[in-house]
């Protein structure tokens, strides 16, 4: 009975100490908050991530990120006298012994004097940190320019030029417009097959750019067989070298026609040569670069399938704005486009590059998922409503824009305008505007202002824009049944969606109409169109011009010394409207020795009298708003016009105008 007894309270005292365990974790349970996890988390949460090791120090990669240089060194550079002496402890025939050794292994003729010694011992004197910071960043560009050089059978020193062009600086840009790494001006870059749109710079692409700098000293050396001249002409061009030679009376050794080149060149081969110097005796000079505990800064690049983001990517990837920056230049928005016949990399490091192959539908489904988050204003307006000009559909566009606010950062000790630009997510270029800063220095305990995004008050805007909108277009359709246009389709539109390329006068002669047609159809008031918005095309129009033009001939007319468009047109018994219209012309300038075409009509002279004065008649029937003009002058200008005229055919209600305004005179 006992043994029952103890047994039956063992089992009670279990099966409640049981109970009192699970009660305590239900209630746990209902008590631990549900914490409801973003899609970015949800997405990043499933990512595999292969094991392998980092390559990027981050130390290095804030030095790498640092844009102060450039500014510094090349200003240097222009200013440096060489006539100057400098007082360096380096002895004379040291220092020609060391020259003497670097020209046996180079095709450069390094020669002493007293200007190269004066601009080395500058440099030793005044820029060791400067050349300790450069030759950290050179173990990462100067692989790719080696590459680049070796292929085109160029000497590999010329590396160094990248040093004295831009500090080694992807995203430099001198004041005369010279853009990345080897500085190359507009249409060089265009020359030489780099690719430049509002999205993509090549200029500042590592690897493009250096391929094209290396074609390009290659052509100079089969013109000037010297690479020192070679180096002249990349700075001054080679006409300027040529000049030179010329006037040294055919002299062509860098240092006999110095003097005749312009001031900056005077610098510019010296201040390579003393480059080549540092980076060859920097031990014995105690130069010791900051270099980083893993030399190889190992990165690989993949292809882009759909258009991303820096700031999507550094959600994803986990990688710095400020390190895309870098391995990216090339890209002028922070953001990598997609185009149907170009293809488009990017570069990451290799370990981030792993991720995001073993990842890559994920990626694109959450950039899709952004995409579709964004608010696109009118758009079942626009469905509804297909007529809608592109003007109005660039409005929507508009109204997408965000606001923003300003911020202001106080700078501190250590900061760099790299790290604060990638903290508001803003570029260096914008913060130095915003504070007109001239350099890439961050001004100790200056507060710094920073313009950032900001998504509030986009609905109300939305809203307001809307009801304008409507409005406006209920006034013009009102207008429109008060008093119909003139030659005006009632026949349904054709829209024409604008194209990659695209501009009026292409759509014009595709259509075989004239720009002012294109305008006057989708109420334009320039010659500006946005890709992908929908013109209006009057077919009925467009097939009026081709009766219209039946039984006509084009003939041809060189425009000679004295011609302007007026006396042409009275020459060929037309008007301007008509060699404006034939021709595609936006305004009434011409050029000498340029080819108008002239349509002759087939038939007598008082058919072409009836079809001038007819177009004239057209042509009266509008009138564009010019600055200075009121609702009284304009009217002066038609005889039994009123100022109450204009303002009923055009349903104006107040006095306004505005230049470029298109008002229907009726008169």
């Amino acid at each position: 009975m006992n043994i029952k007894n103890i047994t039956l309270s063992a089992l009670l005292l279990v099966s409640g100490t049981i109970f009192a365990q699970d009660t305590t974790k239900t209630a746990a349970n209902l008590l631990k908050p549900q914490i409801k996890i973003s899609y970015l988390d949800s997405i990043k949460s499933t990512f595999r991530r292969d094991a392998v090791a980092s390559c990027v120090d981050s130390l290095w990669m804030k030095e790498l990120t640092n844009l102060d240089l450039f500014d510094n060194l090349s200003a240097d550079i222009k200013n440096i006298n060489l006539d100057q002496k400098v007082d360096y402890e380096l002895p004379t025939e040291l220092l020609k012994a060391r020259l003497k050794e670097m020209d046996a292994k180079s095709p450069f003729n390094i020669e002493w004097n007293q200007g190269l010694e004066n601009i080395i011992k500058s440099f030793l004197k005044n820029r060791k940190k400067s050349y300790e910071r450069l030759m950290a960043i050179s173990e990462y560009y100067f692989p790719m320019f080696e590459e680049s050089l070796a292929r085109q059978n160029v000497p590999l020193e010329i590396k160094y030029l990248a040093i004295v062009e831009s500090a080694l600086n992807p995203k430099a840009v001198s004041r005369v417009g010279a853009t990345g790494l080897w500085q190359f001006m507009y249409q060089t870059g265009k020359q030489y097959n780099l690719n430049i749109d509002s999205y993509v710079d090549e200029r500042s692409d590592p690897q493009k750019a250096s391929d094209a700098a290396a074609q390009y000293m290659s052509n100079m050396y089969k013109i000037f067989g010297d690479w020192d001249l070679v180096l002249a002409s990349y700075n001054s061009g080679p006409g300027n070298v040529a000049k030179a030679i010329r006037r040294s009376g055919g002299q062509q050794n860098f240092w006999n026609i110095r003097k005749n080149l312009p001031k900056e060149t005077q610098g510019y081969v010296p201040a390579f040569l003393a480059t080549m110097y540092i980076y060859t005796y920097h031990k014995e000079h105690g130069i010791v670069p900051n270099r980083a505990i893993i030399k190889h800064f190992a990165t690989d690049t993949i292809m882009i399938k759909q258009q991303i983001t820096f700031k999507q990517l550094s959600d994803l990837l986990d990688v710095p704005v400020a390190q895309l920056q870098l391995l990216n230049p090339s890209y002028k928005m922070n953001v990598i486009p997609y185009y149907a016949n170009v293809s488009h990399f990017l570069r990451l490091p290799a370990e981030k590059i792993a991720m995001f192959a073993s990842n890559e539908d994920k990626v694109y489904a959450y950039v899709t998922h952004e995409n579709e988050k964004r608010e696109r204003p009118f758009i079942d307006r626009i469905r509804m409503n297909t007529s809608r000009d592109s003007t109005a559909i660039a409005s929507a566009d508009s109204t997408m824009t965000p606001r923003s606010r300003t911020k202001y950062h106080t700078v501190r000790r250590g900061d760099n305008l790299s790290e604060i630009s990638s903290k508001y997510g803003v570029t260096v270029s914008d913060i130095k505007r915003w504070n007109r800063l001239k350099s890439n220095n961050a001004p100790l305990g200056r507060k710094l202002r920073i313009v950032v995004s900001e998504n509030e008050a986009i609905a109300a805007n939305v809203k307001k824009e809307t009801k304008l909108a409507a409005a406006k277009e209920e006034k013009t359709v009102a207008a429109s049944q008060r008093e119909p246009k003139a030659a005006e389709s009632t026949e349904t539109p054709e829209f024409y969606t604008v194209q990659k390329g695209d501009n009026l006068s292409t759509i014009a002669k595709k259509y075989g109409v004239t720009i002012a047609e294109l305008k006057d159809w989708n109420n334009m008031e320039d010659t500006n169109v946005l890709l992908d918005t929908k013109l209006k095309i009057n077919r009925k129009a467009v097939e009026d011009l081709k009766e219209e033009s039946a039984g006509m001939t084009p003939t041809y007319y060189v425009v000679q010394k004295g011609d302007n468009l007026g006396a042409i047109a009275k020459k060929n018994g037309v008007t301007v409207a008509q060699l404006q219209e034939w021709n595609n012309m936006t305004d009434s300038n011409v050029q000498l020795g340029s080819k108008l075409t002239i349509m002759k009509i087939e038939s007598d002279d008082n058919q072409v009298a009836a079809r001038v004065k007819k177009e004239n008649a057209i042509r009266q029937s509008h009138y564009l708003v010019k600055k200075g003009d009121s609702l009284f002058t304009i009217a002066q200008k038609y005889p039994g016009v009123t100022v109450s005229d204009i303002k009923k055919w055009n349903g104006i209600s107040g006095n306004n105008l505005r230049p470029g305004m298109k008002l229907k005179i009726n008169g």
